[in-house]
């Protein structure tokens, strides 16, 4: 089904064997992860691509586990979505938010947020998360969310189910992909929701990772995470690029001894992978 902006509608099948396509970009990739490695920049990192008009994918650590961060509000953004099919007119219900968020753990990277005494609709609660990471609006929408509908997307999506009152939901790679794939072929929710899920992805405002790798005016829906304690840092993004004629869906996870320089180490594999796909050498770009 075309005409749409940011979707595919199309059931998607993955196979079991990596694409032999990619073997030289993995080799890359896997090298450019050794030298960040031994230089101390990381102490590892993952990542998983996509061609979605080849249906071919490649991987690096793929099972390996990463504390995933707000790479979980999209699937909380799904599971919205999916409420809001129940019960049309959710959306636009408003809540006040009277209650500072109380948390040990401080985001490094902020952006704007929801005042306190203001009141906000589910929509624009949405938005405040997704395109804000703002967990003060998330702290809101965690309030009203339905939990068993939450954990349905995990184990409808063929993940498991996460437990609620855990203080974590370790991931992987691919574990992670799986949602923005969902939206891009429209496999769960509606085209309809689809499409505007992934419209708020367009505008998620993180420009440290994906984003500084990109050439200016390139399209693509992308949200990060950062996790981890004094000892371990981690920051991630999953991304959407809407090359023409070659959409791709990359996802990086790093871990890390500081929020300083895992931005850079996103930036050089997402510039990588988007050199080969545009066929592109670094002097072009």
């Amino acid at each position: 089904m075309e005409g749409y902006r940011f979707i595919k509608p199309l059931l998607f099948v993955d196979s079991n064997v990596e694409s032999s396509a990619f073997s030289s970009l993995n080799q890359s990739i896997s090298q450019v992860i050794s030298e960040y490695k031994s230089k101390g920049v990381i102490t590892s990192a993952a990542v998983y691509l996509k061609d979605f008009e080849e249906n071919a994918w490649t991987g690096i650590n793929v099972e390996e586990k990463f504390k995933p961060g707000s790479l979980l509000k999209i699937p909380e953004l799904i599971a919205f979505l999916k409420m809001n099919e129940k019960n049309p007119g959710l959306l636009d219900k408003k809540y006040l938010f009277n209650q500072q968020l109380q948390s040990d753990k401080k985001p490094v990277f902020t952006s704007k947020s929801i005042q306190l005494g203001q009141s906000y609709s589910v929509r624009e609660l949405l938005k405040y998360m997704i395109v804000h990471s703002d967990n003060n609006a998330t702290f809101i929408l965690n309030s009203i969310l339905d939990i068993e509908t939450f954990k349905k997307v995990f184990v409808d999506l063929g993940l498991d189910a996460p437990d609620w009152n855990a203080s974590d939901y370790p991931v992987n790679v691919k574990d992670v992909s799986i949602f923005m794939r969902a939206l891009y072929n429209a496999s769960y929710l509606s085209t309809a929701d689809s499409e505007y899920a992934i419209s708020l992805l367009t505008q998620s405002d993180f420009k440290l990772g994906v984003a500084a790798s990109l050439p200016e005016g390139t399209l693509f829906s992308h949200k990060f995470g950062e996790a981890g304690d004094i000892t371990e840092k981690q920051l991630h993004e999953t991304a959407i690029i809407y090359l023409k004629n070659r959409p791709y869906l990359v996802t990086i996870m790093t871990k890390g001894n500081s929020f300083d320089t895992l931005p850079e180490v996103i930036k050089q594999i997402s510039g990588m992978v988007y050199r080969d796909f545009a066929g592109q050498s670094p002097q072009d770009l």
